[in-house]
């Protein structure tokens, strides 16, 4: 496993080489960005964002979407897929948000899982990007580098976030987790990893490659 000091370096090369990291899912308001990141399971991120702005023309409230016909809201989101779960998930985390949260997204963990169709994953994203709280969002991209590099030896999202709280500064850890993102797809895909252009590859432990 890496030490504290190769685990330092690996936080500085990588806000180097991505100084604004960022989510790459679209939005505009905070309750969109709950929404989107429900959409965006088990779907790509570019796909969400050719459907939201369609879905949030349409519904510009949480009025709106706590009250949508189901069938034409199962309609728009249709290409996401799993879109019958996600259609009820949506109407029903609407219509909570109103009744229990003053229409307003919660921010803390515990509130954020309470909502349908909220896991930790997004309720990081939450806590990390809207309210700028500490929070280790464990994607797939997550999953594999932290393995890859050799940050963790485990395979599952929450002991991994736990494991990742044990070792990255609080203050960073939100942006480090978009920067692996971006460093998934630009330089370190699940196949073909391109270690000789990798700003990390002197420190990375190259696990599984």
């Amino acid at each position: 496993m890496l030490s504290k000091k190769e685990i330092s370096e690996i936080i500085g090369l990588l806000k180097e080489c991505y100084p604004d990291p960022y989510c790459a899912l679209e939005y505009n308001k905070d309750y969109e960005l709950l929404f989107a990141a429900r959409l965006a399971a088990q779907c790509t991120d570019a796909r969400v964002n050719t459907v939201t702005p369609i879905l949030f023309s349409r519904y510009t409230s949480l009025e709106a979407l706590a009250s949508a016909d189901v069938t034409e809201l199962e309609g728009i989101i249709h290409s996401c897929g799993f879109y019958r779960t996600k259609t009820r998930d949506i109407i029903a985390a609407s219509a909570m948000l109103i009744g229990e949260f003053d229409s307003k997204v919660p921010d803390t963990m515990d509130e954020l899982l309470r909502l349908p169709g909220v896991g930790r994953k997004t309720a990081n994203l939450m806590l990390g990007d809207i309210f700028k709280k500490p929070a280790v969002v464990v994607d797939t991209h997550c999953i594999r580098l932290s393995n890859r590099i050799g940050l963790v030896k485990m395979k599952d999202p929450v002991k991994i976030e736990m494991a990742l709280r044990e070792v990255l500064p609080a203050e960073e850890s939100s942006d480090f987790c978009h920067r692996l993102v971006l460093h998934g797809r630009a330089v370190c895909p699940a196949r073909g990893p391109r270690c000789s252009v990798c700003c990390i590859a002197g420190i990375c432990r190259k696990v599984g490659i």
